[in-house]
């Protein structure tokens, strides 16, 4: 390895600086955007080609750039938004770097039509791998077009990373709803492979732009807010506790107008709605912060998403405090499936849990065996044709072997239930050990097997009578809909009901009753999650998990003695019954060494 220090060549430093700035197509996006909006931009059109990673076009109606500037603008730290070491701390604009034009030229070919207001003619230049190719004058509107193509060309490593065109479409459609929720006055437009998949006027104000973005369905489900603590301000609009996500990517963190993604407004958030909503669930916020811009540092990363506060306890204080007074004011709505752990009784949530008791009636079927009432030692009877026979046994899965059990193999059917600790945990006992069992965990699996079995042959589909409208936002809807005959297969049958909307039509019959919209939204975080279609096994895969969790009895349910039965005949049934599908462990064995220990006999 040579060890003598030398400075990189330009053309490696430019590399290595968009590596920093340009992660994805999505990127490319922002920065561009940005500009435009830098420039007073009020309309702007942004066309994506194969995802973005095709390429990228974006056009504004903005102030345009000089002739003699146009050079410039591809020189690493040329910017027009700071001159003087005293403007970094008073930074209103996006982009102040000055390495996003730069870093997308040195990886990419950009064409570049722009023209002053007061000039006659504007300037037309091509570059290449941040090589200028030729810079003319040529006939065009007032503002920048930029074009962007052979993204990565000169980085293959880093196209390798990415995911399918429809998950890099959705990450770019995702930086232009963060964009247009922040900037109300500007005409935003979006078209991918020739279609719009967003399109938002100018409105007035952030609920006209909320319901345009979201869909008004959405704004039904939501609080204004706002609050304001010495210099610092907050409005915005956050959803109720009926309305949530299983992660925070529905949270939309505004500071003095810029999106940024920091852990303690998320955390201020949750505090807020503590033991209003189901653990692992997310509200949907959008929050804008405005406060001095000497009281945030906003050059902490390239990305410009990452921010540090002077004070971040009077920005945490002030969002928790407001948002805790907003939902203070409403009666609170559980989610579906979820029970407070303190309260008065909800007939709605006994409801709930009736249906989910009928479904897993319908997945287990009716021929099942179960405790007989009128049994003192309540022990668990395993169905005739499951037990009879020393060659079927053979092929049940086992818990442990003990030395006096029939062939030496301990199954669920055939431990002796001694009760509930905490409407959670189901206790069993053997001869020789003390068995433990999650009960969620326990039909979460057996729900999840069932599923993979179903795959491909007899599936217990519910057909819905009024089938349910679903609005999905910008971007969601393509990523849905390609991937529609695989959710087909997972018992989920849906068909495009207009833009940006679905109509569901079955489901697997155990999710009667299920909150679809919720439940559909997870779906598509899942398969965006994934992206590229060779991973389409995992996908499913993962979307099985999420069903068989949204079907799952849950914690803190009592549980009766038919229902624990049949839950153990299940457990025996399947080919694995040792962890749930998230690899949690599903049942704790405390054998005679164990409780030994534990009273001190060794």
């Amino acid at each position: 390895m040579q060890e003598k220090i030398v400075v990189m060549p330009e053309e490696l430093s430019n590399r290595i600086a968009a590596g920093e700035v340009i992660e994805r197509p999505s990127s490319i996006v922002k920065e561009l955007v940005e500009n435009s909006l830098d420039a007073g931009a009020t309309d702007i059109f942004v066309e994506l080609e194969g995802g973005g990673k095709r390429s990228v076009k974006v056009v504004d109606n903005g102030r345009g750039i000089n002739r003699d500037d146009v050079a410039l603008a591809f020189e690493r730290h040329a910017t027009s938004k700071i001159y003087t070491f005293e403007d970094m701390d008073n930074i209103i604009s996006f982009g102040f770097r000055g390495e996003a034009i730069a870093s997308i030229a040195s990886i990419s070919r950009i064409e570049i039509l722009t023209r002053k207001k007061e000039s006659l003619s504007g300037t037309r230049a091509l570059v290449r791998g941040g090589r200028i190719e030729e810079i003319i004058d040529t006939g065009c509107p007032v503002g920048t077009s930029v074009f962007v193509s052979d993204i990565f060309y000169s980085t293959p490593a880093r196209m390798k990373f990415l995911k399918g065109d429809t998950t890099e479409q959705t990450h770019c459609v995702d930086a232009m709803m963060r964009l247009a929720l922040s900037n109300p006055g500007v005409k935003i437009r979006v078209v991918a492979n020739g279609r719009t998949i967003l399109n938002v006027p100018k409105t007035k104000n952030l609920s006209d732009r909320i319901a345009l973005v979201f869909g008004e369905e959405f704004e039904r489900h939501t609080l204004e807010i706002q609050g304001q603590g010495g210099d610092i301000t907050l409005h915005g609009v956050i959803s109720k506790p009926d309305r949530t996500r299983s992660n925070t990517k529905g949270q939309f963190y505004f500071i003095n107008n810029r999106f940024i993604r920091d852990r303690l407004l998320n955390h201020s958030v949750i505090t807020a709605y503590r033991r209003l909503i189901a653990p692992r669930r997310f509200p949907y916020v959008v929050l804008f912060v405005d406060m001095p811009a000497s009281d945030v540092d906003i050059n902490v990363h390239p990305s410009k998403m990452e921010v540090r506060f002077r004070n971040p306890s009077d920005i945490y204080s002030l969002i928790k405090d407001t948002l805790s007074g907003a939902l203070s004011g409403i009666s609170t709505v559980h989610t579906d499936f979820y029970k407070p752990s303190s309260g008065g009784k909800a007939d709605e949530y006994k409801e709930r849990i009736g249906d989910t008791l009928k479904r897993y009636t319908i997945l287990s079927g009716v021929g099942k065996r179960v405790f007989d009432a009128n049994l003192p030692d309540r022990s668990v009877k395993m169905a005739s044709n499951a037990s009879s026979g020393r060659e079927d046994r053979q092929n049940l899965p086992t818990l442990f072997n003990e030395d006096d059990a029939p062939e030496g193999a301990v199954t669920f059917s055939s431990l002796k239930y001694l009760g509930q600790i905490a409407d959670t945990y189901l206790v069993f006992s053997s001869t020789r050990a003390l068995i433990i069992v999650d009960q969620h965990a326990a039909h979460e699996r057996v729900l999840f097997e069932k599923l993979k079995m179903s795959m491909g042959g007899e599936t217990h589909i519910q057909g819905l009578l009024f089938p349910e409208v679903v609005n999905l936002q910008p971007g969601r809807f393509d990523l849905l809909m390609n991937n529609v005959d695989m959710l087909k297969d997972v018992g989920l049958g849906m068909e495009r009901y207009g833009e940006n909307t679905i109509l569901v039509k079955q489901i697997p019959a155990f999710l009667t009753g299920c909150n679809l919209e919720e439940l559909i939204s997870d779906v598509i975080e899942e398969i965006g999650d994934t992206g590229k279609a060779e991973n389409i096994d995992e996908t499913r895969d993962k979307i099985l998990v999420l069903m068989a969790c949204k079907g799952a009895v849950k914690a803190n349910h009592k549980l009766t003695d038919p229902e624990i039965a049949a839950l153990c005949e299940d457990l025996d049934s399947i080919p694995f019954a040792a962890t749930c599908p998230h690899g949690r462990p599903l049942y704790s064995v405390l054998d005679m060494g164990d409780l030994e220990k534990m009273f001190k006999r060794r």
